[in-house]
C-alpha cells in the first residue's frame, strides 16, 4: 500500500471523503491506531451512517469482509471514532489516533442452531467464535472476522507505520473499558501488535543486564498502575485491562514493577506469571 498526501492510493482504497473531522492534528501527526468493529450489517451501511450529517461519528477507514478498504477521512485530520477515552496519561484519543472500523456484527446471542446480532441478522456456526473478552470473565459469542479483513488491517497498519510514527495499536475496548467492547476477542489484536510493534525485539527478550525478562498477564478486570509499590503512591496511567501483557521487572512487598510500554507498580496478586518456555 502507498500513502500520498495522507490518503491511500486509489488502487488500494476507495476514497469517499466525509466532512466530519476536527481539523488537523494540533499536536503533530497521529501516533496511535485504534481498531473498532462497526457492529452493523455491513460495510456499506456503516459508511452511509458515517456520511449522515446528523451522526456525530466518523472514522478514517472502513474494512469490508472481502478486505476492501474505503477511506473517509485523510490521515492528518482528526476523525470522531474514539469518543470518551483514555490511555496512559492521555484523554480523548481522537486527538492522537487513526480509527479503523472493521465490518463485523460484534457480540452475538445464540438462538437454537443460529446466532443472532443485535440488529436481527443470523449467522451460522462457522462464522462464530466463543471467547472471553479481555474485560470480562465469562465466555460469550462473537462474529468471526474474515482472513481477508485481518490481512487488510495488518497491511494497512504496516503502511501507516511507514508514514507516521505509530507507537500504539489499541482496541476501542482498551481506551474505553466498560463503555466499549470492540474489536472483541475474535480479532487477533495481540498477534497484530506482536508482529508490528514488537518485530525488532530479540527472540529471547533479554534486559540490558542480560537477565531474561519474566512475562505476566493481568488477571483482573481493571488494575491500577502506580508510581511505587503500595496504594499510597499515585496512579500514573489509566488502569490496565484484563489479559494485558506485561514484563515483570522487580518485586517488592507483594508488588511487581511491570513494563507496558512504560513502567509502574501493580499488586502482584492480580498478575499471573507466564511460562515463556511453553508454547501453545
Amino acid at each position: 500500500m502507498i500513502i500520498t498526501n495522507h490518503k491511500l492510493a486509489k488502487e488500494f482504497a476507495a476514497f469517499d471523503e466525509i466532512r466530519k473531522s476536527s481539523g488537523n492534528f494540533s499536536r503533530g501527526l497521529p501516533d496511535t491506531i485504534v481498531i473498532h468493529y462497526t457492529a452493523g450489517a455491513g460495510a456499506e451501511s456503516s459508511i452511509n451512517t458515517f456520511k449522515d450529517t446528523d451522526v456525530k461519528a466518523s472514522a478514517h477507514v472502513v474494512v469490508d469482509t472481502d478486505g476492501k478498504l474505503t477511506q473517509l477521512v485523510p490521515f492528518h485530520k482528526i476523525a470522531w471514532h474514539a469518543g470518551k477515552s483514555a490511555w496512559l496519561d492521555r484523554k480523548g484519543l481522537n486527538k492522537y489516533s487513526i480509527g479503523i472500523e472493521i465490518a463485523n456484527a460484534g457480540r452475538l446471542e445464540k438462538s437454537g442452531n443460529v446466532w443472532r446480532s443485535w440488529f436481527g441478522k443470523t449467522y451460522p456456526e462457522e462464522e462464530v467464535v466463543e471467547a472471553v473478552h479481555r474485560n470480562e470473565s465469562e465466555p460469550s459469542w462473537w462474529h468471526r472476522y474474515t482472513e481477508e479483513q485481518i490481512s487488510a488491517v495488518f497491511e494497512l497498519c504496516k503502511t501507516l507505520m511507514k508514514s507516521y510514527e505509530i507507537r500504539f495499536i489499541l482496541g476501542h475496548e482498551e481506551i474505553s473499558p466498560g463503555r466499549k467492547v470492540d474489536p472483541g476477542p475474535a480479532f487477533p489484536l495481540e498477534k497484530l501488535r506482536e508482529r508490528l510493534l514488537d518485530a525488532d525485539r530479540e527472540e529471547d527478550e533479554e534486559d540490558p543486564a542480560g537477565k531474561n525478562i519474566i512475562k505476566g498477564i493481568v488477571d483482573a478486570g481493571s488494575l491500577n498502575i502506580r508510581s511505587g509499590p503500595d496504594t499510597g503512591h499515585d496512579t500514573i496511567a489509566a488502569p490496565l485491562s484484563r489479559n494485558t501483557d506485561v514484563a515483570i521487572l522487580d518485586e517488592q512487598k507483594g508488588w511487581y514493577q511491570v513494563e507496558v510500554k512504560m513502567r509502574g507498580w501493580v499488586s502482584k496478586k492480580f498478575v499471573k506469571k507466564v511460562d515463556s518456555d511453553k508454547t501453545t
